[in-house]
């Protein structure tokens, strides 16, 4: 694997927040090298360790893309959703930013069948939404007038202009 110099700046990270650890109570003993202090039930982590994991997993993910792998982000925390989607779109990957279904890697065939009917249905959907509603998609209010063509078949029609007052046009 080539070495790449990332732009990683342990200022921005302090700033982020990056250092910032679980609490004292809730920690594994095999986290010990890479913690560097303990504050206020906190541990602090040590931000050179973590910036040098970081550039390893930015290789990680460099050298993948170049090879064309698929990536899925997943983060389902409502303070991460926005920014997991709007990443996954720019890197064009797929994410999953809502809740996280169990068995939607480990039991992938039934996920595949699964999206395969989401696919059909909304292609489905969006086939009956263009057929019926594809000349109206702009219409935000109610008609002034309506133009009626072939009065007696669409009688329906006239019905609902008469019930809400819009006056009407009739084309025999």
């Amino acid at each position: 694997m080539e070495r790449r110099y990332w732009n990683i700046n342990l200022e921005e990270m302090m700033e982020a927040g990056v250092h910032f650890g679980h609490g004292t109570k809730k920690w594994n003993p095999k986290m010990a090298p890479y913690i560097s202090a303990k504050r206020k039930g906190i541990h602090i982590t040590n931000l050179t360790i973590t910036a040098r994991f970081l550039s390893e997993a930015c290789d990680l993910v460099f050298d993948a893309a170049s090879r064309g792998k698929k990536f899925l982000i997943v983060g389902t925390k409502k303070k991460v959703a926005d920014l997991v989607a709007s990443a996954a779109i720019r890197a064009r990957c797929h994410y999953v930013n809502k809740k996280w279904l169990g068995g939607m890697l480990t039991n992938w065939s039934t996920t595949e069948t699964r999206l395969q009917k989401f696919r059909d249905l909304r292609a489905r959907k969006f086939i009956y939404l263009q057929t019926y509603l594809g000349g109206i998609k702009y219409m935000t209010g109610l008609p002034d007038i309506v133009i009626i063509v072939d009065q007696q078949e669409e009688y329906m029609v006239l019905r609902e202009c008469v019930i809400l007052g819009i006056p009407t046009i009739l084309f025999n």
